[in-house]
Protein backbone atom coordinates (compact mmCIF):
# COMPACT_ATOMS: atom_id res chain seq x y z
CA UNK A 1 0.00 0.00 0.00
CA UNK A 2 1.20 3.74 -0.38
CA UNK A 3 1.24 5.85 2.85
CA UNK A 4 -2.19 8.16 1.85
CA UNK A 5 -4.03 9.22 4.51
CA UNK A 6 -7.00 6.48 3.73
CA UNK A 7 -4.74 3.59 4.10
CA UNK A 8 -3.15 4.82 7.51
CA UNK A 9 -6.54 4.93 9.07
CA UNK A 10 -7.30 1.14 7.22
CA UNK A 11 -6.21 -1.97 9.19
CA UNK A 12 -6.31 -5.19 8.01
CA UNK A 13 -4.63 -8.11 10.07
CA UNK A 14 -4.78 -11.86 10.64
CA UNK A 15 -5.11 -14.10 13.24
CA UNK A 16 -5.60 -18.00 14.21
CA UNK A 17 -9.65 -18.61 14.83
CA UNK A 18 -9.83 -19.99 17.93
CA UNK A 19 -13.16 -21.42 16.67
CA UNK A 20 -14.18 -24.53 14.94
CA UNK A 21 -15.41 -23.26 11.10
CA UNK A 22 -18.56 -25.27 9.23
CA UNK A 23 -19.51 -23.56 5.70
CA UNK A 24 -23.05 -25.09 5.33
CA UNK A 25 -24.98 -24.48 1.86
CA UNK A 26 -28.54 -25.84 3.50
CA UNK A 27 -27.63 -29.10 4.96
CA UNK A 28 -24.85 -29.43 2.62
CA UNK A 29 -21.18 -29.35 4.51
CA UNK A 30 -18.71 -27.34 2.48
CA UNK A 31 -16.12 -26.80 4.84
CA UNK A 32 -15.02 -27.94 8.22
CA UNK A 33 -12.05 -26.15 9.46
CA UNK A 34 -10.18 -26.20 13.24
CA UNK A 35 -7.01 -24.22 11.02
CA UNK A 36 -9.19 -21.22 9.79
CA UNK A 37 -7.66 -17.83 10.62
CA UNK A 38 -9.72 -14.75 10.39
CA UNK A 39 -8.95 -11.78 8.91
CA UNK A 40 -10.17 -8.32 10.43
CA UNK A 41 -10.69 -5.39 8.10
CA UNK A 42 -11.67 -2.05 9.16
CA UNK A 43 -15.36 -1.41 7.82
CA UNK A 44 -16.03 -4.83 7.02
CA UNK A 45 -17.02 -7.82 8.64
CA UNK A 46 -14.61 -10.54 9.84
CA UNK A 47 -13.75 -12.76 7.18
CA UNK A 48 -12.87 -16.85 7.81
CA UNK A 49 -10.29 -18.26 5.50
CA UNK A 50 -9.73 -21.89 5.26
CA UNK A 51 -7.08 -24.11 4.71
CA UNK A 52 -7.84 -25.89 1.42
CA UNK A 53 -7.94 -29.28 2.25
CA UNK A 54 -10.84 -28.74 4.19
CA UNK A 55 -13.03 -27.56 1.87
CA UNK A 56 -15.57 -30.19 -0.24
CA UNK A 57 -14.73 -29.39 -3.37
CA UNK A 58 -16.86 -32.11 -4.48
CA UNK A 59 -19.70 -29.52 -4.03
CA UNK A 60 -18.17 -26.32 -5.52
CA UNK A 61 -16.66 -25.37 -9.13
CA UNK A 62 -14.14 -22.94 -10.17
CA UNK A 63 -15.74 -19.51 -11.83
CA UNK A 64 -14.18 -16.65 -13.83
CA UNK A 65 -14.43 -14.47 -12.07
CA UNK A 66 -11.59 -12.26 -10.23
CA UNK A 67 -11.13 -9.24 -8.19
CA UNK A 68 -8.45 -6.41 -6.91
CA UNK A 69 -8.34 -5.43 -3.83
CA UNK A 70 -6.00 -2.02 -2.78
CA UNK A 71 -5.11 -3.88 0.56
CA UNK A 72 -5.04 -7.45 0.06
CA UNK A 73 -3.93 -8.07 -3.42
CA UNK A 74 -5.65 -10.05 -6.28
CA UNK A 75 -8.38 -13.15 -5.66
CA UNK A 76 -8.10 -14.57 -8.63
CA UNK A 77 -9.61 -17.72 -7.55
CA UNK A 78 -13.77 -17.90 -7.30
CA UNK A 79 -16.15 -21.15 -6.86
CA UNK A 80 -19.84 -21.29 -6.79
CA UNK A 81 -21.75 -24.53 -5.82
CA UNK A 82 -22.50 -26.57 -8.57
CA UNK A 83 -26.08 -26.34 -7.87
CA UNK A 84 -25.83 -22.44 -8.53
CA UNK A 85 -23.23 -22.06 -10.66
CA UNK A 86 -24.35 -18.21 -11.49
CA UNK A 87 -23.59 -16.86 -8.11
CA UNK A 88 -20.19 -17.09 -6.40
CA UNK A 89 -19.99 -18.33 -2.77
CA UNK A 90 -16.05 -18.55 -1.87
CA UNK A 91 -12.77 -16.76 -3.16
CA UNK A 92 -8.69 -16.92 -2.38
CA UNK A 93 -5.65 -14.59 -2.97
CA UNK A 94 -3.34 -17.26 -4.53
CA UNK A 95 -0.55 -14.17 -3.80
CA UNK A 96 -2.02 -12.01 -1.28
CA UNK A 97 0.60 -8.81 -0.61
CA UNK A 98 3.30 -9.99 1.72
CA UNK A 99 2.38 -8.71 5.42
CA UNK A 100 -1.09 -11.56 4.39
CA UNK A 101 0.48 -14.36 3.31
CA UNK A 102 -1.25 -16.21 6.52
CA UNK A 103 -4.42 -16.37 4.14
CA UNK A 104 -2.00 -17.02 0.82
CA UNK A 105 -4.41 -19.58 -0.81
CA UNK A 106 -6.98 -19.97 1.91
CA UNK A 107 -10.32 -20.12 0.79
CA UNK A 108 -12.89 -17.35 2.29
CA UNK A 109 -16.33 -17.72 1.92
CA UNK A 110 -19.75 -15.14 1.85
CA UNK A 111 -21.32 -14.82 4.39
CA UNK A 112 -24.20 -13.30 3.41
CA UNK A 113 -24.71 -16.50 0.23
CA UNK A 114 -23.94 -19.77 2.76
CA UNK A 115 -23.81 -20.25 6.40
CA UNK A 116 -20.52 -19.67 8.25
CA UNK A 117 -20.49 -21.30 11.49
CA UNK A 118 -18.02 -20.25 13.65
CA UNK A 119 -19.85 -20.34 17.58
CA UNK A 120 -17.99 -24.03 18.84
CA UNK A 121 -14.66 -22.72 20.65
CA UNK A 122 -11.60 -24.85 20.07
CA UNK A 123 -10.15 -26.93 23.30
CA UNK A 124 -7.02 -24.78 24.43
Amino acid sequence: MSDTTAERTHSVTTEPAVHRVRVLAGDQVLADSTRAVVLHETNHADRYYLPREDVNWDLLQETSSASHCPVKGDADDYWSLKSDPDTDVAWSYPTPFDYLQSIAGHVAFYSERVQVDAAELLPR
